[in-house]
């Protein structure tokens, strides 16, 4: 038998380490943290945990997370793995589901009402919140005192036949989930991993996207997502776009370091819930209040986007979704039941709403809580009853000792091999932020399991260059399977200016190692298309012509020579540089003539699609007007900005500019000395943004989010920028905004 009390004090370690600091929110649990940890008990609701704190356990049913992580240890796993069904029974164990979109407001109401409806105490609580908090400190340094009212909250309304234990919480911004589960199976629980994935502007703000945490319980893997996805009604694609950046952006790192990290459909058991957004189409207000009044909820549901987005297959493939009997949760007039009054009238929807994927799963019950009243929204529940995988010690022991038994045999006469679907790939005319993946499938036709890794070469850093990714890039093979590999090229903000410059080419080749065995080597070749989007304003200023309508040689000497401070008397394209980048003049003469008075200009995300219409346009000239909706060029120009090599304020000036921050006739200088097409930029974004601020009633921008986007950007950090830093970026940017602009 393996030896449990490493096993489980390698598991409790790797808990508490959690996700990275930035992806959580609160401080740590302190030194007395682990053993407080299995008993955060309801009867302490006013000692709120700390966020960090997590129910842990040790039992054997970890023996599958073995201490060593080996070659051996995974063949162990491999084997128990395909025994599982000769050692678990299914064991049937009551999930309560919660969401609910607070609309920034504090708890006003007790929560029992929604979380104690149910006859019978669940045995886990997942609950999860949006817009927890709407203003713009929450948004821009991601921190709100809300956070601990409303997890106070839910303690207070747990149902109260069960004590129960604080498993995890996970905040991105407003997005918040949270975990308990009752106190005598708290020591079932373990793996526990949270995660987060903003999807607002840039894919990187925090408004929205999802939160997730993953755990065993058991025997059985799951996890759970909480998401609040894009808004209004027209933009279901862009919803759709969010599930899917949510899946596929979403990691949890494994135990064993040798395993890839799982994404979230890599799990048996998946639960999601949240605002989901999706509206009601194609009737009017009237009609949709109709057939509520009606209570014909199966006619109105024909019309809801999510329905007609899974028939469509185009998101949630292979989850379900209980009946819905219960009339629309949005749009109310806060602190009522009665439907949105104001101007706007909008239609109701489901907004908000709960999903599962996975076997032995029944839904007894699905239903929203009218009582409630603190939101514009109206909470909703499911009770579900999913089966569980536990484990019979006794057999599992039995079959574990057996494949101990025979694992010498295995290990010394055999080695693995391999054999690969292909040894070379080609990537031809690679864009920047353009997403391409070829397969790479991997079959053991050796006589035993096999654990493989990509490796790194000599001398170099990672195990491919950092355009390319091997997804999964290590792993562990049965006898006779076989995995696909998805190779992926993508160039973004940091490795476009090498490519657009010359110096790297898209080419590499991959040592695939196999434990015990050989080397594979695997040939990565390709084109790149240069961009805009990652060349410097000096070298876009020299250039007359779009990037992609020159020769890629004098683009690359032009670039290279730009980058070195060279002068271009001699050079194929030795005319007078303009004063701006002719792409930025583009995108702000476009969104200046067309979205000055767009609402959420800046704040809410375009379409991927749209940006790559954009990217093309300003790289070939085609076509004459720049393609796509207001955001989508907004993005694009953020995204533009965030790849320049140089920023709009070099970096060798920030720490000046952090030094003379308060200053404005200091801040004033600081431009003053900066290279001339970078000071022309700067004031003509600036000129660009006051104007924008004129129309704040109509795109409700002001000084505020727009020195925190722009400043970001423009006056960025050489080094990872801490929160001091940040703030004085803002005051500096902001007085360019707010005061006279004259140089």
């Amino acid at each position: 038998m393996p030896n449990l009390s490493k096993t489980a004090e390698r598991s409790q370690t790797a808990e508490r380490r959690g996700p990275p600091a930035e992806h959580k929110s609160g401080g740590n649990g302190g030194p007395d943290s682990p053993g407080r940890v299995a008993r955060v008990l309801l009867e302490d609701r006013n000692d709120l945990p700390p966020p960090s704190i997590h129910t842990y356990s040790c039992n054997k049913a970890q023996m599958l997370s073995l201490p060593q992580f080996g070659l051996r240890d995974n063949l162990i796993r491999c084997e128990l793995q395909k025994s599982e069904a000769a050692y678990t029974n299914l064991e049937d164990f009551s999930f309560f589901l919660g969401t609910y979109n607070v609309n920034g407001q504090t708890p006003k109401e007790r929560l029992g009402r929604w979380l104690a409806s149910t006859p019978d105490p669940p045995d886990v609580y997942f609950v999860g919140f949006q817009e927890l908090d709407l203003s713009k400190e929450a948004f821009i340094f991601n921190d709100t005192p809300k956070e601990s009212e409303w997890i106070n909250a839910v303690m207070e309304g747990l149902h109260p036949d069960a004590k129960y234990a604080f498993v995890k919480h996970v905040r991105l911004v407003g997005i918040m989930l949270l975990c308990f589960v009752k106190t005598e199976h708290a020591e079932h629980i373990h793996e526990v991993e949270a995660e987060t994935v903003g999807t607002g502007i840039m894919g990187r703000m925090g408004n929205k996207g999802g939160v997730a945490i993953r755990f065993r319980f058991h025997n059985s893997d799951i996890c759970v997502v909480n998401s609040h996805l894009a808004a209004h009604i027209e933009e279901y694609e862009r919803r759709n776009q969010d599930y899917r950046e949510i899946c596929s952006r979403m990691q949890f790192h494994q135990q064993d370091p040798d395993l890839p990290p799982l994404t979230i459909l890599k799990h048996s058991i998946v639960l999601w819930l949240g605002d989901l957004n999706y509206r009601i189409s194609n009737l009017d207000v009237d009609q949709v209040k109709d057939l509520i009044s009606k209570k014909d909820f199966e006619a109105l549901h024909a019309y809801d986007q999510l329905k007609r987005q899974i028939d469509e297959e185009a998101v949630f493939v292979g989850f379900t979704e209980g009946d819905i009997d219960f009339q629309p949760t949005y749009k109310y007039d806060t602190g009522s039941s009665q439907w949105d009054s104001s101007e706007k009238c909008r239609v109701p929807a489901w907004c908000d709403r709960i999903l599962w994927r996975g076997q032995n799963i029944r839904q007894l019950h699905y239903t929203s809580h009218m009582a409630l009243k603190t939101s514009d929204h109206k909470p909703v529940s499911s009770l579900l009853e999913i089966g569980i995988k536990v484990v019979d010690e006794e057999k599992q022991k039995r079959i574990f000792e057996e494949i101990v038994r025979n694992m010498d045999r295995w290990e010394n006469e055999c080695i693995p091999s391999v054999s690969l679907s292909q040894r070379e790939f080609h990537f031809k005319d690679v864009k920047f932020m353009q997403h391409r993946a070829e397969t790479l499938t991997i079959h053991n036709d050796g006589q035993v399991p096999c654990q493989f890794e990509f490796i790194q070469k000599l001398d170099e850093p990672a195990y491919c260059k950092a355009w390319l990714t091997a997804n999964p890039h290590k792993g562990f093979l049965a006898q006779g399977a076989s995995v696909d590999v998805d190779l992926e090229v993508f160039v973004n903000r940091f490795t476009a200016p090498e490519l657009n410059s010359g110096r790297q080419q898209i080419e590499d080749i991959l040592v695939l190692h196999l434990d015990r065995g050989k080397d594979y080597f695997i040939s990565v070749m390709g084109n790149y298309l240069p961009s805009c989007f990652g060349t410097s304003i000096n070298a876009l200023c020299h250039l007359r012509e779009p990037i992609q309508a020159m020769p890629l040689d004098t683009i690359q000497k032009l670039v290279s020579a730009v980058s070195a401070g060279q002068e271009l008397s001699s050079s194929p394209v030795a005319e007078p540089p303009r004063d701006t980048p002719k792409e930025i003049c583009m995108m702000v003469e476009h969104l200046y003539r067309n979205a000055s008075k767009q609402e959420d200009l800046f704040q809410q995300p375009g379409l991927r699609s749209e940006f790559e219409e954009i990217r093309d346009c300003l790289d070939t000239g085609e076509p004459d007007s720049i393609p796509g909706s207001n955001h989508s060029v907004a993005e694009a120009l953020l995204l533009f900005l965030d790849a320049l090599p140089e920023p709009v304020v070099p970096y060798h000036y920030y720490r000046q500019c952090l030094d003379c921050c308060s200053d404005y006739s200091q801040c004033k200088q600081v431009i003053d000395m900066l290279p001339q097409c970078h000071k022309n930029v700067f004031m003509s974004l600036t000129e660009f943004l006051r104007g924008l601020l004129k129309h704040s009633a109509h795109n409700r921008l002001d000084v505020n989010i727009l020195a925190t986007i722009f400043a970001a950007l423009m006056l960025r950090s050489p080094a990872k920028q801490d929160l001091g830093q940040k703030r004085k970026t803002q005051e500096f940017y902001q007085h360019f905004l707010t005061q006279d602009l004259d140089l």
